[in-house]
């Protein structure tokens, strides 16, 4: 493996999540929606959560949404992470309802520069030809 190739734990997507990949991948936010309930959800399984029907599609959301709670790692939990200390992550309320865990990006790692509830959205970062990563930064 090359000195500069991606060295941190990558995804290994399951049937029910390589849809979900797949749209990562083009630059895309989509997320599994029950149609019988209107309940958008994640993480992604064959059936809601809220209701329990199996009648569910995916559906492309905005990729905004807003920060619901954050922690500031100043240890790296993996050695790949070590240079990049301290690094933030981040539950965000998606607009469309659900909370995904995600990493924070493009902004100070300090509690003084980030707060609950401000606005973000969706960054895409192209780790190799089939794994793109779902970040999150301050909204512009």
């Amino acid at each position: 493996m090359p000195a500069n190739a991606y060295a941190k734990p990558l995804p290994s997507p399951s049937p029910e999540t390589q849809f979900f990949w797949d749209k990562a991948n083009q630059h895309e936010l989509w997320l599994p929606h029950c149609r019988p309930c209107d309940a958008a959800y994640w993480y992604p399984r064959d059936f809601c959560p809220t209701c329990g029907s199996r009648d569910v599609e995916w559906r492309r959301a905005s990729g905004r949404g807003t920060l619901y709670t954050y922690a500031i790692h100043h240890r790296a939990f993996h050695p790949a992470w070590a240079n990049e200390i301290p690094y933030v992550t981040a539950l965000v309320t998606l607009d469309e309802g659900p909370r995904i865990f995600t990493n924070l990006v493009g902004i100070d790692p300090d509690p003084k520069a980030i707060h609950c509830d401000m606005p973000l959205e969706a960054l895409f970062e192209d780790i190799t030809e089939e794994v793109t990563l779902i970040k999150f930064k301050p909204a512009s």
